[in-house]
């Protein structure tokens, strides 16, 4: 058992563990590719070369560049989001306090890395249906760590009108993100945040004047 387990062995790395290697760098690659070409202008063989990878190890991980993107897509937001729920639970219970520290990051974090920032905003847009879906999702994310998801009582979900008002003020603060980001960053953050803030404040005093649609 031990000379099997010790062939499969490479560099400290069974078969596995190396795959995993392979896809990170491939996702890695893309993101930088995506950030200097766009989604539309990289290749399998440019990303590839940028992995240093061949070609064979793309489809090992990726039946085509469209799953490669939305495994791009996640990474980049799988780790935005856990700042931004650590950034926002810092806040405390306050609403204010804590979309201004979950602005805070997230406006920081898209001038801090331009490329994973393009990755976000512009390359996920437009591309399918199920490269929409994963998007969708990823904002429903984005709303529930600004604004925690209302409940009654018994502890079920407020209803339909509540998330719309979520999903809404994320809309605002995408669509400011989005001309920030294409226009290469011309006010400073904390300017941005502050009209970001503005229009989540819009939907907070909405929430509380219609006490049927309370987000917090």
């Amino acid at each position: 058992m031990a000379s099997s387990r010790k062939a499969r062995l490479y560099g400290g790395m069974d078969a596995e563990e190396r795959r995993a290697e392979r896809r990170l760098k491939l996702i890695d690659a893309a993101i930088e590719v995506y950030g200097e070409v766009g989604y539309r202008g990289a290749t399998v063989k440019a990303i590839c070369e940028a992995a240093e990878l061949t070609e064979r190890y793309f489809y090992e991980s990726f039946a085509n560049s469209e799953a490669l993107l939305i495994a791009a897509y996640n990474h980049v937001v799988g780790h935005l989001h856990e700042e931004l729920a650590a950034a926002a639970a810092a806040g405390g219970d306050d609403p204010e306090a804590r979309l201004r520290a979950a602005l805070t990051l997230y406006f920081t974090r898209l001038k801090e890395h331009p490329k994973p920032a393009r990755v976000f905003l512009l390359e996920i847009s437009g591309i399918s249906p199920a490269v929409d879906a994963v998007k969708l999702d990823a904002l429903r994310v984005f709303s529930d760590i600004l604004v925690p998801p209302a409940r009654d009582p018994k502890g079920s979900d407020k209803g339909a009108a509540a998330t719309l008002l979520s999903i809404g003020m994320v809309g605002a603060v995408i669509s400011i993100a989005l001309r920030w980001v294409s226009k290469h960053y011309p006010q400073p953050v904390e300017d941005v945040v502050a009209i970001a803030a503005s229009f989540c404040r819009v939907a907070l005093t909405e929430a509380d004047r219609r006490r049927d649609l309370r987000l917090l």
